[in-house]
């Protein structure tokens, strides 16, 4: 049996629940799209979220210390009945989406942590609201499973726990949101992660080549257009139905993506950088990085290729997605002035505190020398 610790440790921590108000469990809540979704719930909803680790020091929320892969999180029976007796409603948004963690590791985190939380949700008779990716519409090939292992098998799992949350028949819905970037108005981010890391990297001028024809569309939704849409459908009370958070047939193409970085960091007085080099992902791995192997390009940039690659094989499509943005209860659709206004903002974002940190170390380099007397 757990000690008296043990069992402190596992109850809830934080304020004191709100019983004017349902309760909603919410896991993934340290992640990018959970702050945001923290943001868009705790004025209608008494949050409770899951935490492994590390606190998430909110004072609009109560925490919940458990682990996803742990049979009913790590409770003991008691703490688990308890809990299901409390939640009204389940909104699961937690996954492993480090590609870099062991494939089996992503499969076991993203499949264990669905079932649990459906299992949840049904003791609980309570709706799930499962957040899956769009992405899961580009099936990896199995030559895409022995190049990018990582990408292939988070795709996996997540088709994976859609499919079980449609058998286990628990009312609630499936979301699909595309590439979740920064703020539409502010352009921050909690993390920076994925694909809005590489607007770094261009903005920056760090992206000499990257793998992509420049007509492929980047799909990607600003954190705030996403988190409303989840809220709309939560606080709706929809039962049931698949909804695409994506930009649909108004995402820009891998050209514009680029201008925009480029132009962003002129206007902040960043060197303007080199126009990428844009190399179709198939020729990346047939030709240019074998072309690579034993030359004295560093390390650093070799990763850096192979990074973006595998990023674009899930975040590249040909065709554009459907959304459900803008349809009832749920959210507001984005028009393609939208996306690259947020999208400047987003670049921005990264570009000022790049501006900033140049602009301090120009002052530090021209300050006069303090002569001690």
């Amino acid at each position: 049996m757990p000690s008296d610790n043990q069992r402190l440790a596992l109850l809830p921590v934080g304020r004191t629940r709100r019983l004017d108000r349902p309760s909603l469990l919410l896991t993934g809540g340290s992640g990018v799209l959970g702050r945001a979704l923290i943001d868009e719930l705790s004025p209608d909803f008494d949050l409770l979220c899951l935490r492994r680790n590390t606190p998430l020091r909110d004072p609009r929320v109560r925490e919940l210390q458990g682990d996803l892969v742990a049979p009913r999180l790590g409770l003991s029976p008691l703490a688990w009945h308890e809990l299901a007796l409390e939640v009204d409603v389940v909104l699961h948004c937690g996954a492993e989406t480090n590609w870099r963690t062991p494939p089996q590791d992503i499969t076991r985190t993203n499949l264990r942590g669905a079932d649990t939380m459906l299992d949840l949700a049904a003791r609980a008779d309570a709706p799930l609201y499962l957040v899956s990716t769009a992405f899961v519409a580009n099936t990896p090939t199995e030559e895409d499973r022995r190049r990018f292992p990582g990408a292939a098998a988070y795709l996996d799992s997540k088709a994976g726990a859609e499919q079980m949350t449609r058998e286990a028949g628990v009312p609630g819905a499936i979301v699909r949101p595309s590439v979740v970037m920064g703020d539409s108005v502010s352009g921050r981010i909690a993390s920076q992660q994925g694909l809005t890391r590489t607007i770094g990297s261009m903005v920056l001028g760090q992206a000499p080549v990257l793998p992509g024809a420049p007509e492929t569309r980047i799909d990607m939704v600003p954190q705030d257009y996403v988190s409303r849409a989840i809220g709309d459908l939560v606080r709706g009370g929809v039962a049931d139905g698949e909804y695409w958070l994506t930009a649909g047939k108004e995402a820009i193409d891998l050209r514009e993506f680029a201008d925009v970085c480029a132009d962003v960091a002129v206007r902040h007085g960043l060197p303007r950088p080199q126009r990428p080099r844009l190399v179709p992902v198939d020729a990346v791995h047939r030709l240019l990085l074998p072309m690579l192997e034993g030359t004295s390009l560093p390390a650093s940039l070799r990763r850096r290729l192979e990074y973006y690659a595998e990023l674009l094989l899930v975040f590249q499509r040909e065709l554009p997605f459907d959304t459900s943005l803008g349809e009832p209860d749920c959210g507001t659709r984005l028009t393609r002035t939208d996306i690259r206004a947020a999208l400047v903002r987003n670049a921005e974002s990264w570009a000022g505190d790049r501006a900033g940190l140049l602009s301090r170390n120009r002052s530090a380099a021209t300050a006069p020398m303090e002569v001690a007397s």
